[in-house]
């Protein structure tokens, strides 16, 4: 038994509303995955049992945007399939979030072309940033984790006109290389 057998049977439990939605809120992140490249498979390993992203209540993955309200953008976006991601995230209910994953959406990565959009944070607000090339499953996590503490807080700052600002967070890499092996070099004999 739980909380129920300490608890009196006459006993009333009170707290504030807004704690209980933002528990709700942070408890069930549903994401829109918009995938167009590698990044796509890292996102697909954040769901399988290795890493386990239901975890965070995160492993409803919505493939419609009226039933999502993160956005995870992976992947390099097109110039063609920027107005789709624009409407994407504008069908998303709010409040909504976005997180960019990877070099790709969030600078271009090495697609520094005229049909690659130099970044999705010019189109969309972007929330957080996950660095990497791909980034690893576990810093997608930490991204998401990024998001549950600032639903968790209530830190959404918002304009003049009430419209949500984006938070523009970098999550910072956790990976350490391993030492390179010692140089060789073939001396005179």
């Amino acid at each position: 038994m739980g909380i129920e057998a300490a608890l009196p049977t006459d006993s009333i439990l009170t707290t504030q509303f807004h704690r209980v939605s933002n528990w709700a809120r942070r408890s069930s992140v549903w994401p829109m995955p918009f995938a167009t490249a590698c990044c796509g498979i890292e996102l697909m390993a954040t769901a399988c049992s290795r890493f386990d992203l239901a975890r965070f209540g995160a492993e409803v993955m919505r493939f419609s945007p009226r039933q999502s309200d993160l956005m995870i953008v992976a992947g390099r976006v097109s110039i063609k399939t920027l107005p789709v991601l624009q409407r994407i995230y504008m069908q998303m209910a709010e409040p909504k979030w976005v997180i960019s994953m990877g070099a790709c959406a969030s600078t271009g990565g090495v697609f520094d072309t005229y049909a690659v959009v130099q970044g999705v944070d010019q189109f969309i607000p972007v929330d957080v940033y996950v660095p990497g090339c791909p980034p690893r499953p576990e810093m997608l996590i930490e991204g998401i984790m990024a998001i549950q503490k600032i639903i968790d807080n209530e830190n959404l700052p918002r304009d003049p006109d009430g419209k949500r600002l984006p938070l523009q967070i970098a999550v910072q890499p956790n990976f350490q290389p391993a030492p390179q092996p010692v140089d060789v070099s073939i001396g005179a004999s």
